[in-house]
């Protein structure tokens, strides 16, 4: 049976990972991995979270099964840490998922499932698992534009002439902060010109936030997802606890399907449940129960407050550097935009080739299309990548 099977692709980020590995330099700097990490390359354990692991170890006396879509306090809490009151309760469905990733795999079946002919639109480039996501399940993807190579920023107009092209029965994806891979993001004002197009072509949207904390705060990088959902009549979220809680391997995600109105609630949380149980059965807890305690304790949520607020802070000032260093190197602001995009990456908008050499010459590990992990620095490497950034002549 299995000498049938076909090689698949390797992973771009997993050979690159290998790659530095075996790399014997000593200069060489890892800006390819999307996870967060300090001044010192360690992805800590934050505060908050071992003190309520160690509350949870005292407390705990079963690990039977939650429910198909996990504990409903996970739910409430992160719907009122990504929404706030934008909707009312009683028109969002959600469930617990294997991470962010277990969110968007559940959201793109939900869409499968309601609409078999319905085309996504993603952004030009994506979170390339999107891309796989969508060809594993047969989904047409269609891209619309959105990084400029020029100004690296967003190609808005261009990006409004192609949602203009979605259909009633269509899904628009959208990064609700920290676009990845590019760090590119819309303001306001144009958030609001992406809402007019989804309510003229009747196109529903679905967000995925896996980065809410990490660029300009996290109110503030929920606001546009909020905007959006007090604004359309349907919506899917697709959201993470990985990178702003820190807790990577637990795997902890949540999938939310608001409706126009609460009669529509039942059935599409029961449709979230029939995936789950499809898929996994039950989601993981440990991750969800942390984060749990950590939003609804107010001494925990203020010390997690604090050093996620600290990490948004120390990646914003590793771009202010590197920026003004490329500025001091260069004599040009032709790199100021590293300074104004957020998140965790940024996209050079380079070539592969130029990349390769970074690699070659410089120890300098990121991803063939420019994306590289703004928290892999620390202020002794900038100047490191700066250097190279202008010595392959990008």
């Amino acid at each position: 049976m299995f000498e049938t099977l076909k090689a698949q692709p390797a992973d771009k980020i997993l050979t690159l990972m290998q790659m530095y590995k075996d790399d014997p330099r000593a200069t060489k700097v890892d800006l390819g991995v999307g996870v967060y990490k300090d001044a010192t390359g360690l992805t800590p354990v934050m505060r908050a979270v071992k003190a309520a692991e160690h509350q949870l170890w005292e407390t705990q006396n079963s690990k039977v099964y939650t429910g198909l879509a996990g504990d409903p306090a996970f739910a409430d809490a992160m719907i009122a840490l990504i929404l706030d009151d934008a909707v009312p309760r009683n028109t969002i469905a959600a469930a617990a998922t294997p991470g962010g990733t277990g969110a968007v795999r559940q959201g793109f079946e939900m869409i499968q499932m309601a609409r078999p002919e319905a085309r996504v639109f993603v952004s030009d480039p994506t979170w390339p698992n999107h891309l796989s996501i969508l060809k594993y399940l047969g989904i047409e993807a269609v891209p619309y534009r959105y990084f400029d190579d020029e100004t690296r920023g967003v190609d808005f107009d261009g990006l409004i002439a192609d949602l203009k092209t979605a259909e009633k029965g269509d899904v628009v994806l959208l990064h609700g902060c920290c676009h990845n891979p590019t760090g590119a993001n819309l303001n306001a004002s144009e958030w609001d010109a992406v809402i007019k197009v989804l309510l003229e072509t009747g196109a529903t949207p679905m967000i995925d936030i896996a980065y809410q904390g990490f660029g300009d705060g996290l109110e503030e990088d929920a606001a546009a997802t909020r905007k959006v959902v007090a604004a359309v009549p349907e919506c899917l979220i697709a959201a993470s606890c990985s990178k702003n809680f820190g807790i990577y391997r637990e795997r902890t995600g949540l999938l939310l399907a608001i409706a126009a109105d609460a009669s529509a609630h039942d059935l599409n949380q029961a449709t979230l449940a029939f995936l789950n149980r499809q898929n996994f059965s039950f989601p993981p807890d440990h991750g969800a129960r942390i984060v749990t305690m950590i939003l609804n304790d107010d001494v925990l949520r203020s010390d997690w407050m604090a050093e996620l607020e600290d990490v948004r802070t120390a990646m914003l000032g590793l771009r202010t550097q590197l920026a003004g260093e490329l500025q001091r190197l260069s004599g040009s602001d032709r790199f100021g935009f590293l300074a104004q995009h957020r998140g965790m990456f940024s996209r050079l908008g380079t070539t592969p080739e130029k990349v390769e050499e970074l690699r070659s010459k410089h120890g300098i590990y990121m991803i063939g299309d420019s994306r590289m992990n703004i928290a892999g620095l620390n202020s002794e490497t900038v100047p490191i990548l700066a250097k190279a950034i202008l010595d392959v002549g990008i």
